[in-house]
């Protein structure tokens, strides 16, 4: 993976059309190796999560190229690469395993549900409300990763009671569960290994959330 990081190092100092026409092929080599990872990562996941069988690398991978129809920030490429595991793909809807890598910014590794849509939102909300004991323990179960409360309301919405024992999950608006990460364990030899193995940990997280997306897909 240090093809990756090295592409990734450079860019962030060269933003640039000119820059990257003229390390292409940098560019090609850096994502062979991210997308031979990726296969890899997504064989390794789907050997617990059975869902995720038959994805390909395509599914779970996004474009380098910025879109910049609605951005201030002009830079023409993404200074991060990154890979979404999710049963049917990327943007099906359910959740999924991520795998974040971005010099000088963040590594990270995560699992859940990204900005989901408000049905799945509400859909998750009802599931706590009925067996907040059994999604608690399954962010319990994620060993090593931490809840995230990014973006949560300050305040229980509308329709839930404030009274109920896990009352602070209904804040949430995503429902992930993240794991930070450094270099030393993106270039080491089990790197692969180490992922797949962490994010064993996060499988009854997700299959609860997306039982909550497929009752929501079926309901509304």
């Amino acid at each position: 993976m240090k093809r990756v990081l090295d592409f990734f190092k450079q860019l962030q100092q060269n933003n640039n059309k000119e820059w990257f026409d003229a390390h292409k092929e940098q560019y090609k080599e850096m994502l062979a190796v991210h997308n031979e990872f990726s296969q890899k990562l997504i064989d390794g996941l789907a050997g617990f999560d059975k869902s995720l069988e038959g994805l390909q690398v395509k599914d779970c991978t996004y474009r380098i190229y910025r879109d910049l129809r609605f951005s201030h920030d002009k830079t023409p490429y993404k200074q991060h690469i990154g890979t979404f595991v999710c049963p049917h793909g990327k943007k099906s809807g359910y959740a999924g395993y991520y795998v974040h890598i971005e010099p000088n910014v963040r590594y990270f590794i995560c699992a859940g549900l990204w900005c989901p849509e408000p049905r799945f939102v509400k859909s998750v909300r009802e599931e706590i409300m009925l067996d907040g004991k059994n999604f608690d323990k399954a962010i319990r179960k994620a060993k090593g990763f931490s809840l995230s409360w990014e973006d949560s309301l300050k305040k229980v919405p509308a329709g839930f009671n404030a009274e109920d024992e896990f009352a602070d999950y209904y804040r949430l608006r995503s429902f992930l569960v993240e794991k930070d990460i450094d270099e030393n364990y993106i270039l080491d030899k089990d790197f692969l290994e180490h992922v797949v193995a962490d994010l064993r940990r996060t499988y009854e997280f997700n299959s609860l959330l997306n039982k909550s997306v497929e009752y929501a897909i079926e309901m509304y």
